[in-house]
C-alpha cells in the first residue's frame, strides 16, 4: 500500500517553501474530520503586522469567526495541526498556482496542482485596518446626526458606527446567494431613526447592485418625516417610510423581513409576520423580553437558582428567544442566535436569524418539552402561528 501521507507532507512543504521564501498566499481547510465537531472551515491569507509579515488565520464556527495571527515560525505547526487533526482537504493558492489535497477517512489522498489562468491578488493587509461597509462620509449618517459636515463619525457616535457596520457585514454573509439580476424587498419593522435601514439599502443597491425596494415601519410621526425627506435627499428612490405599527405592515411578497430592538412581543409579531409571508430570511433583535417571564411557574431542579430574581430574568430571556428559534424551525427556518455586537457597546445585542429551508419536524416536541419543564404556559410567538 502506498504512504498516503506522502501527499500531506509535499502540500507542507510547498507552504513551507512560500513561507522561508516570504512569498505571498492564501490557503482554505474544509470537510472536517470526525473529531471536529466545531470549525466548519479555516481560511488563510497573508498579513501585515507591526510591519512583518505574518498570517492571519479566520476560524469559522457555526455562529461566529475567530482570528488569530501567527508569525513565520510558528504558522507550519498550526497548518500541520490543521491538516492532520482538524480537516481532510487543503487548497494553496499562490500567485500563479492552485495546488488541492483531498484526503478521505481511510487516509487515502489526492494531490494535484493546476496552473492558474490569471494571476490571484495576494496583498497583505494590516490587522488594523477595519473593513467599513459604509463609508464615514455618507451624506445620510450627517442628516441623521451620526457624523458631522466634515464627514467625520462624532466620538459619541462611535458604538453606533461600529454596529451599523457589524450589521451589514452580517447581512452581506447572510444574503449572499441572491442573485444580482433578481430584484430584492425588504421590510424593516420598527426603523426608529433609521441608520440601519439607509446602511442597508445603501448596501444592497450601490455595493451589491441590487435591484432593491425597502419599507420602514415606524409609529412616531417625526421620524416618518425626518427618513423619507433624508431618502429623498439621499437620492434613495426605492427607499420609502411609512408611520404604521408591526401588526398595520403589509409584508405579503416581501424577501427580507427585519425588526431590531422591537420590544417584548413586537418580535414576535415580526417573526409572525415574516413566516405568514414566506419570507426568504428573517432577522430580528429582541428587547426588553418581558411576556415568557410572566407566565412562567418552574418547579424544576433550577429553581432553588432561579428564586433570585435577575437569574430568573436572564432565564426568561434565554428560554423566549430560544423558543422562537424553534418555532422559526417548526415552520421552515434554518435559525441562527448569536451576539451580533459586543456587550459593551450595547445591551441590545442578542440577533436571530432565519433562512428559507426545511422544518424542523421535532422542534415542537422540543417547544413543548422546555415549556413543560419551566411552567411556562405559552410562548406568544405560538399564539400568533395558530
Amino acid at each position: 500500500m502506498p504512504d498516503t501521507s506522502n501527499h500531506r507532507i509535499v502540500f507542507l512543504s510547498k507552504i513551507e517553501e512560500l513561507v522561508h521564501s516570504k512569498q505571498l498566499f492564501k490557503a482554505t481547510f474544509s470537510k472536517p474530520r470526525p473529531n471536529n465537531k466545531d470549525i466548519i472551515n479555516v481560511y488563510l491569507k497573508p498579513a501585515e503586522i507591526k510591519h512583518e509579515l505574518q498570517y492571519s488565520l479566520t476560524y469559522r464556527y457555526k455562529t461566529r469567526d475567530e482570528v488569530r495571527n501567527f508569525k513565520h515560525d510558528e504558522i507550519m505547526a498550526e497548518l500541520n495541526s490543521l491538516i492532520g487533526l482538524y480537516f481532510f482537504n487543503a487548497v494553496l493558492f499562490s500567485k500563479e498556482n492552485e495546488t488541492s489535497l483531498l484526503q478521505n477517512k481511510k487516509e487515502h489522498s489526492t494531490l494535484f496542482s493546476k496552473k492558474l489562468k490569471e494571476q490571484i491578488v495576494l496583498a497583505s493587509t494590516h490587522d488594523h485596518q477595519k473593513m467599513r461597509y459604509i463609508p464615514e462620509n455618507s451624506f445620510y449618517l450627517q442628516a441623521l446626526g451620526l457624523a458631522g459636515k466634515d464627514g467625520k463619525i462624532f466620538d459619541k457616535s462611535q458604538d453606533k458606527y461600529r454596529q451599523i457596520n457589524k450589521y451589514i457585514e452580517i447581512l452581506d454573509h447572510l444574503i449572499k446567494d441572491i442573485p444580482n439580476s433578481q430584484p430584492i424587498t425588504v421590510a424593516d419593522m420598527g426603523s426608529g431613526k433609521g441608520y440601519l435601514t439607509f446602511a442597508l439599502y445603501d448596501f444592497l443597491t450601490n455595493s451589491k447592485g441590487l435591484n432593491c425596494k425597502m419599507t420602514g415601519y415606524e409609529l412616531r410621526e417625526d421620524l416618518v418625516a425626518l427618513c423619507y425627506r433624508t431618502a429623498i435627499e439621499s437620492g434613495f428612490v426605492g427607499l420609502g417610510f411609512q408611520q404604521k405599527s408591526i401588526s398595520e405592515a403589509n409584508v405579503a411578497e416581501t424577501d427580507i423581513v427585519i425588526a431590531l430592538h422591537a420590544c417584548d412581543i413586537a418580535t414576535d409579531m415580526a417573526i409572525a409576520k415574516g413566516i405568514q409571508a414566506n419570507a426568504r430570511y428573517i432577522i430580528v433583535s429582541p428587547c426588553c423580553h418581558k411576556q415568557v417571564r410572566s407566565v412562567m411557574h418552574h418547579q424544576n431542579a433550577l429553581s432553588p437558582i432561579l428564586k433570585n430574581g435577575i437569574l430568573e430574568e436572564r432565564q426568561a430571556e434565554i428560554l423566549t428567544d430560544g423558543i422562537r428559534a424553534l418555532l422559526m424551525e417548526a415552520n421552515g427556518y434554518r435559525t441562527q442566535v448569536f451576539e451580533f455586537i459586543s456587550s459593551e457597546h450595547t445591551g441590545k445585542n442578542l440577533m436571530i436569524t432565519g433562512v428559507k429551508s426545511t422544518p424542523n419536524t421535532n422542534a415542537i416536541e422540543e417547544v413543548n418539552a422546555i415549556k413543560k419543564m419551566f411552567g411556562i404556559q405559552y410562548h406568544h410567538l405560538e399564539k400568533l402561528l395558530q
